[in-house]
């Protein structure tokens, strides 16, 4: 009767927490777009600045190229190769020369290959892409360092581009391109620039497995950065799928961008300045026979400002195309400006997966002088022996805390069998039992709840780190997919992944060994964790898997030590011994329960109030 409660309690609980995610994710839904629609008005009524006002020559624009007729200007260097287009003005894609598609040793990763539109490309703040047709300024640019761009679109507004290669070796320079937009009003009547925006590109997974959450457009604001993932333009089970997605539209944005799970590109003014960013989804094919993915593209707008008949002003901006090295975005924040390390999308255990990513590339670093090959794979496993090393005297009283609480079962079970109807009373006489052999209870899980920011932390630093792509250890052809070594011909093809699977065998290993603790129904619970575990990350990369199977064997060792230490003997502890926090709070928490069933009164913890002399004199 006990268990059918326990389930009961737990299933009400699911279903509360379940009620509150829905209501709670549909007011935050109508408080975003109140949100939104407050910041637009306030917008609105702000007054219009005048641009600044460019030195620049006046621009001349001859007859473009039909739409039909594309050029491509190819800009180069060692690691990049960005191809741009008369069409848009702009990158029609990049490629990077060191970075490989999925199972290919030769195809280049393309970024922007599902776009509708050039990098840098004009763009309508609904999302819809121009395309207009410029005339390539050959007498103005060099060959593979710079391109320029001219055309006089629909509205009057001239609009000059140069894209050049930024120079020099200073942290991602390699990723950069200088972007300086010139624009002139030829036409009657002044024009607000900030009716367009810079398309920022589009960006999709790099195969059919990849984390869906992690291709998204985000911006950074106010010190912070905000993303926005491909399930947002989705329907899920709680909210409906979104055709747009805007910030808003009174903070100074410090740059935008569109990003995959290794890739991004950004778009950063040099001044920044008021302006949405917009983000929309699209949904594309990696291959023809594959399930459709989304396909995230953005667009940044340009700084609201009136531009006079004749007025000329001039707007320069950084962009960035290439890999989310975190190393390389953190050194790049000391030349470019602040931020560029938060497009690694660690989250909130960010500081940790930081910390995690030094020591991996250290490690790796150092192995690379002796073992080249399989550097990364060996680096992954010294940081996770390392971690459990400094948790080890945490993890040892842990184990003898659970090996003591284990000795105490049938102690436990006498009390939940003579107060099971009285459970105030099983509480405070299994407290009165901890207290006498003198365990903590919260010393078992302290080293458990220790691991849960180490966890994530490793799980998001693996997840990103793109510095594992294309690298194999053992039978692992790549450290950032899932290790698959053949398919077993039912469902249409399961992949055989072997890291996951001696993943969960260790993991279930591991637990054999541990002391038992709680009752049958929380054993079997535990013991069900590493199936569970073993689904979830099947198909996750297989970096995940050898830090994670590495852990289990280093602590099944540990394990087998500490049994070889003598069993922890259960003393009663002296009459008067001082109690715990948490012991002192369950029988103090006991003793007002049973007195408000009782009906008796509440014990006074108030001070006692000393009598008050009578008042003399006047």
């Amino acid at each position: 009767m006990y268990d059918r409660k326990t389930w009961v309690v737990l299933a009400l609980c699911g279903a509360i927490l379940a009620a509150n995610l829905y209501f709670s994710s549909k007011a935050t839904v109508e408080k975003e777009r109140v949100a939104r629609q407050e910041s637009i008005a306030k917008a609105a009524t702000q007054p219009v600045p005048d641009l600044p006002t460019a030195t620049t020559a006046e621009l001349t624009v001859e007859t473009p190229l039909p739409p039909t007729e594309k050029i491509q200007v190819v800009l180069e260097n060692d690691e990049v190769v960005f191809t741009l287009s008369n069409i848009g003005g702009g990158i029609e894609y990049a490629e990077l020369k060191k970075q490989f598609q999925v199972g290919s040793k030769s195809k280049m990763v393309r970024l922007n290959r599902f776009g509708a539109g050039s990098i840098g490309g004009f763009a309508d703040n609904d999302g819809t892409i121009t395309n207009q047709s410029y005339t390539y300024q050959e007498n103005e640019s060099v060959a593979g360092k710079k391109a320029v761009f001219i055309a006089r679109l629909p509205s009057g507004l001239i609009a000059k581009k140069t894209w050049s290669l930024v120079e020099g070796d200073k942290p991602g320079s390699r990723y950069l391109l200088d972007f300086k937009l010139d624009l002139e009003n030829s036409a009657a009547t002044s024009v607000n620039a900030s009716r367009w925006s810079l398309f920022l590109g589009e960006a999709s997974p790099l195969y059919q497995t990849e984390i869906g959450q992690s291709t998204g457009f985000f911006w950074s604001e106010d010190g912070g950065i905000e993303f926005k993932d491909g399930g947002k333009f989705k329907k899920g089970m709680i909210g409906s799928a979104k055709s747009i997605i805007k910030s808003d539209a009174d903070k100074p944005v410090d740059f935008a961008g569109v990003a995959d799970q290794f890739f991004a590109t950004v778009i950063r003014p040099k001044e920044p300045a008021l302006a949405q960013v917009w983000g929309m989804g699209d949904a594309v094919t990696l291959t023809p026979d594959a399930k459709a993915v989304t396909s995230v593209r953005g667009g940044l707008q340009l700084p609201s400002g009136e531009l006079a008949t004749g007025g000329r002003t001039s707007l320069s901006y950084l962009v960035f195309i290439g890999p989310k090295h975190n190393t390389m975005l953190r050194k790049m924040e000391g030349v470019w400006g602040k931020g560029w390390g938060d497009v690694m999308q660690y989250g909130w255990f960010s500081p940790v997966s930081r910390v995690l990513n030094s020591v991996l590339n250290l490690y790796h670093n150092i192995l690379a002088k002796v073992a080249d090959t399989w550097a990364w794979g060996l680096a992954i496993i010294l940081v996770t022996i390392s971690l459990r090393v400094i948790i080890w005297p945490l993890q040892a009283k842990s184990t003898h805390t659970m090996k003591k609480m284990s000795k105490l079962q049938p102690e436990m079970a006498k009390i939940k069998e003579k107060y099971k109807d009285d459970p105030n009373k099983m509480n405070t006489e299994t407290m009165g039992l901890y207290r006498k052999y003198g365990i903590n209870p919260i010393g078992g899980c302290l080293p458990m709840f220790l691991q849960i920011p180490v966890f994530f932390g490793f799980y998001r630093m693996l997840q990103y780190a793109v510095e594992l792509r294309g690298h194999g250890f053992l039978w692992v052809h790549d450290l950032s997919q899932p290790d698959t070594l053949a398919h077993i011909p039912i469902f249409g093809g399961v992949p055989f992944n072997v890291l996951p699977i001696v993943m969960a065998i260790t993991s279930f290993l591991q637990m054999r060994m541990m002391p038992k603790t709680g009752d049958s129904t929380q054993q079997k619970i535990m013991m069900f964790m590493p199936l569970m575990f073993f689904f979830v990350c099947y198909n996750f990369a297989s970096a995940l898997a050898l830090y994670w199977t590495t852990q289990n064997i280093f602590q099944i060792g540990q394990t087998w030590l500490m049994n070889r230490v003598p069993e922890p003997e259960l003393k009663a502890r002296a009459v008067g011994t001082k109690t715990s926090w948490v012991q002192r709070m369950t029988e103090r928490q006991a003793e007002m329960q049973k007195r408000q069933k009782q009906g008796g009164p509440m014990r006074d913890v108030t001070p006692d109030k000393k009598k008050r002399p009578p008042r003399t004199g006047g």
